[in-house]
């Protein structure tokens, strides 16, 4: 691969950094519209707290979710010393998973739920990870690209596995045990068990 394929990755996580900060204040627009509203109606405090506690939720799980994401991104990408046409689409594709993410989350906080929700919203959650995934996937198969040790690497792809499997668990629970509903995403708490496991059974 030569020099001229590639190009530093300081725009690339800039442009990065720029994109996950606008979403996660994206997160936060349909909340102001409803202070607007109670304002409007002369809702007080207490009743609007509890009038919207589904936003409140939604608004907090989201913007824990792209956090974690973003510091998992951050941790991989301040190893990369090169950036391929490829590697960029990838970061584009993931990108876009976070930028949707302020849509599925609205629904959730303001919409009755019903079961297209929960998969629209946790697939989303589901897609990130993936690209997550082919992120390091692609740079284990491209060491030029990196500083990262092909250990760590590998168990980060564990990890992504770990975490896709849960959501996926998650997903049906959330869509259709409408007792539990989307505290079926607490089971992602257990990534760093299922992917102890894993990497026992892979070695």
């Amino acid at each position: 691969m030569n020099e001229q394929t590639t190009f530093a990755p300081e725009r690339l996580r800039a442009f990065v950094d720029a994109v996950v900060a606008i979403a996660m204040t994206l997160l936060i627009l349909p909340l102001l519209e409803s202070v607007s509203e109670a304002a409007r109606e002369g809702t007080d405090t207490g009743d609007f707290l509890v009038e919207h506690s589904g936003q409140l939720v939604s608004f907090a799980l989201s913007f824990v979710l792209i956090a974690v994401f973003w510091m998992e991104h951050h941790r991989q990408y301040e190893a990369v010393q090169r950036v391929t046409p490829a590697l960029l689409w990838l970061n584009v594709a993931w990108m876009l998973t976070i930028v949707w993410l302020p849509v599925p989350t609205a629904m959730l906080g303001q919409m009755d739920t019903d079961p297209l929700q929960a998969v629209i919203y946790i697939g989303t959650l589901i897609l990130t990870q993936v690209a997550t995934l082919a992120g390091k996937l692609y740079l284990q198969r491209h060491p030029q690209l990196h500083a990262m040790s092909d250990d760590l690497l590998r168990r980060g792809a564990v990890g992504d596995v770990a975490a896709i499997i849960l959501f996926s668990v998650a997903l049906p629970i959330a869509a259709w045990v409408h007792d539990v509903g989307y505290y079926a995403l607490l089971l992602v708490a257990l990534t760093g068990p299922l992917e102890r496991m894993l990497l026992r059974v892979r070695g």
